[in-house]
């Protein structure tokens, strides 16, 4: 994803100065538990085993969409929760950051060839934030919001992951954008 040559430690504030600066100033979305939930997605999902993380009964890591909506649909109360935010989290990370990569995901022989993953992303996170016990209601507001602004959030992390992949000299200089 980023530069792997840091630790996590010196990557957090990097990706959290570029998440703030993209949406705040760039998008005009000045909302900070957002961000700071964006910016936590982004470091989750630097380590590959956390982006796949999710397992079946059998213990089979779960690679597609569909296959974790399956998943979901065989749990019960707070585990169905967590596999619900982790395909809207899922979904928004490859819309967003690597958008390149839906052809192949999408591709002829995929399960997930024919899902539309911003929509999967909008109803998953809708679907995590209907939870209401005590435990979840800390994030329900974040996920609805990243429900209704899923498509705002994409395009702000794909602007991040540019923003990362420039030079740190020409990094949110007026004549780079």
């Amino acid at each position: 994803m980023v530069d792997m040559m840091h630790s996590p430690e010196e990557l957090r504030p990097l990706l959290a100065g570029l998440t703030e600066q993209t949406f705040q100033v760039d998008l005009g979305l000045a909302d900070p538990p957002l961000i700071d939930y964006l910016t936590d997605l982004q470091m989750r999902f630097i380590r590959y085993d956390s982006l796949f993380r999710l397992r079946d009964a059998l213990g089979r890591r779960l690679e597609e969409v569909a296959e974790m909506m399956l998943e979901a649909d065989q749990r019960q109360g707070r585990p169905r929760r967590e596999v619900y935010r982790h395909i809207g989290d899922f979904t928004l990370f490859w819309t967003g950051v690597y958008p390149e990569a839906l052809q192949q995901m999408h591709s002829p022989g995929k399960k997930d060839q024919l899902l539309d993953y911003t929509a999967q992303g909008k109803r998953s996170y809708m679907l995590a934030s209907s939870y209401d016990d005590e435990a979840c209601q800390q994030e329900t507001p974040i996920l609805k919001r990243l429900s209704f602004e899923f498509e705002l959030c994409s395009v702000g992390l794909n602007r991040v992951r540019k923003e990362w992949e420039k030079p740190v000299e020409k990094r949110f200089s007026p004549e780079a954008n």
